[in-house]
C-alpha cells in the first residue's frame, strides 16, 4: 500500500474510532440516565412559560429571507478575512480578483434592497 493511500487509511481509523466512542458513550447514558415521564414533564414550553395558543403558527418567508441573506454575507467575510491576511502575496492580480468578488456580493446586497427584503416591518 502506497503512503498516500496509508495517510487516508489513518484518518478512515480515526473517524471509525470517533464514530465508536459517540455510539458507546451515548448508549452508556441512555443505559444509565433515569426515565421517569409524567404529564408535567411532556408539557410543552416556551422559555419557561406554559405554552399559550395552538403549537402551529405561520411566520412571514420575509424573516427567513433576511436570515438567510444574513447566513450568505457573513459566509463571504469568512472568504475575505484569508485573502486580506494574504494580500502581499497575491499582489494585484489577488486584489482585483477580491475587488470583483466584493462587488458581486455588492450587486446581491443592492438587489436585495431593491427588491425590499432589508425592510424588517
Amino acid at each position: 500500500m502506497s503512503d498516500f493511500l496509508r495517510s487516508y487509511l489513518t484518518v478512515v481509523w480515526f473517524g471509525a474510532a470517533a464514530l465508536l466512542l459517540a455510539g458507546l458513550l451515548l448508549a452508556v447514558s441512555a443505559a444509565i440516565r433515569p426515565n421517569k415521564p409524567n404529564y408535567e414533564k411532556l408539557l410543552t414550553y416556551e422559555s419557561g412559560v406554559d405554552a399559550v395558543g395552538h403549537g402551529w403558527s405561520q411566520s412571514q418567508i420575509r424573516y427567513y429571507v433576511f436570515a438567510l441573506l444574513f447566513v450568505v454575507f457573513d459566509v463571504e467575510a469568512v472568504f475575505i478575512f484569508p485573502w486580506a491576511t494574504e494580500l502581499e502575496r497575491y499582489g494585484a492580480f489577488g486584489l482585483s480578483e477580491m475587488g470583483i468578488f466584493v462587488f458581486v456580493l455588492l450587486l446581491g446586497l443592492v438587489y436585495a434592497w431593491r427588491k425590499g427584503v432589508l425592510r424588517w416591518v
